[in-house]
């Protein structure tokens, strides 16, 4: 009784909202509703808050949030069949508050609750659950950010396709889409975590709220990555040369001309290497012929390095790089280019271009073991002495460290690698012997040019 006292004190002093004439009996039923809903007494939280909906439509955007709270529960409780009329309630509330406080509420995040909602109670066709998706990523794409939703998105088109309601083509088009999303949510989630990593290396102390940054960023790399692995796996055979070829083959005379048609024939095509079939000559050629850039310089770099001939590739993959706009696809060159000149033994050249690759791409944890690679293999010829030799498979470790929490599709093997590298640096007694501390520094010269600090083993 007194805690119920308490809170209707508190919001009458406090004042949620402004309201009419009514504003007294709304701030009763209100209080007594979120008394409970605080509670997690959703059976008795449930009808005041449905009355404060309907009678003090406007009061707060609190009534919306523990409305949501407890029709979610009883959705939980509730057997399959009675779950359609709860779901379809749960999406009038979340209807209501986009109405009444758009300023307060993300119009793609509750566009793709929506559609998720559907999705997992298989409410409507696949069409109608497709519609829902595509509503959020076209109405406002920038805050439909679901691991989940990203991927019921495709899978409802790729399962569409299996059904005959939908073309290759389409297909193709939604994973794109989908995938592009992911890769830019990514990125967002690996630029917030560079900093901190760089701070925890450096053995600075981290804020709580700094700890929790780190935790959530690795959080959604690593659920974006499992959706990535499962689109692809959806994606499968559709999109294997043997399918694509037929599929672009049959058009190429036609479209020969068609600039938009091209693009998308030859960035297939490339992304799946397709590239010793004519077709992709002809449609490179032809791209390049007709309007000259970032595909289609990229294509004919493909094409020139199959052929053996490196500097030519070089020349084309510079020249694609220079025209290339997304940065996704301009790490992709730039790793393309570090790894022709790495290949060479070109170490500097390489690392150089790896950089300017995760300058576009954090997310691109392959960059950072390539580096670690490198250094590693650098070892016997970047140290002043056996100790300083070995010192650098701490860098190396740092770096291979680095690309598992910035790519958890590559965690494993990273992680494996950065032990290993560690397995190799100076251990505990070295160090004791080399009268060195930890927290010391190491200058590593030649190509490398950094320092490293001995860590406490």
């Amino acid at each position: 009784m007194k805690k119920r006292f308490l809170a209707l004190l508190t919001i009458a002093l406090l004042g949620l909202e402004s309201v009419s004439a009514q504003s007294g009996d709304c701030t009763t039923m209100a209080a007594l509703a979120y008394d409970d809903a605080k509670a997690k007494n959703y059976d008795a939280a449930y009808p005041a808050l449905q009355k404060v909906r309907e009678e003090c439509p406007k009061y707060s955007l609190a009534t919306y949030q523990y409305l949501e709270r407890a029709i979610e529960a009883k959705i939980d409780k509730a057997e399959q069949g009675d779950k359609k009329e709860l779901v379809e309630e749960l999406i009038g509330v979340w209807e209501q508050r986009l109405e009444l406080y758009p300023e307060k509420t993300s119009k793609g995040k509750i566009y793709s609750d929506i559609a998720l909602l559907k999705f997992d109670n298989k409410i409507g066709s696949k069409e109608d659950q497709y519609n829902a998706f595509d509503r959020a990523y076209t109405e406002d794409k920038d805050n439909f950010k679901s691991p989940k939703g990203l991927y019921a998105y495709f899978d409802l088109m790729a399962e569409m396709q299996d059904e005959g309601e939908r073309s290759l083509q389409d297909v193709f088009d939604n994973y794109d889409r989908v995938f592009t999303k992911i890769e830019e949510e990514e990125n967002e989630a690996a630029e917030n975590l560079a900093p901190l990593l760089q701070k925890q290396e450096n053995g600075e102390d981290l804020t709580s709220k700094e700890q929790k940054q780190i935790k959530y960023a690795e959080i959604n790399l690593a659920n974006y990555s499992k959706v990535k692995e499962a689109i692809n796996a959806k994606l499968g055979a559709r999109a294997d040369c043997d399918n694509l070829i037929p599929l672009y083959s049959k058009d190429f005379e036609a479209k020969k001309s068609d600039v938009a048609w091209l693009k998308n024939a030859n960035a297939r095509l490339s992304a799946k290497d397709c590239t010793e079939d004519p077709l992709f000559i002809q449609v490179s050629e032809a791209l390049h012929k007709l309007e000259p850039s970032a595909k289609s310089a990229y294509s004919l770099g493909q094409l020139a390095e199959s052929e053996g001939n490196s500097s030519k590739a070089l020349e084309y993959y510079n020249e694609a790089a220079e025209l290339e706009t997304n940065k996704s696809d301009k790490a992709k060159i730039y790793y393309r280019i570090a790894n022709n000149y790495k290949d060479k033994g070109s170490y500097g050249q390489a690392r150089s271009f790896y950089r300017k690759a995760l300058n576009q791409k954090p997310s691109l944890g392959s960059a950072y073991l390539q580096i670690a690679s490198m250094y590693a293999q650098s070892a016997n010829n970047c140290g002043e002495d056996a100790f300083s030799k070995r010192a650098v498979y701490w860098l190396a470790a740092d770096y291979a460290s680095r690309a598992a929490r910035v790519d958890p599709s590559i965690a494993s093997n990273a992680n494996q690698a950065a032990a290993a590298y560690r397995g190799r640096a100076p251990q505990k007694s070295d160090v004791f012997q080399s009268s060195k501390n930890a927290g010391d520094a190491i200058s590593i010269g030649c190509w490398i040019g950094e320092t490293v600090r001995i860590p406490s083993l």
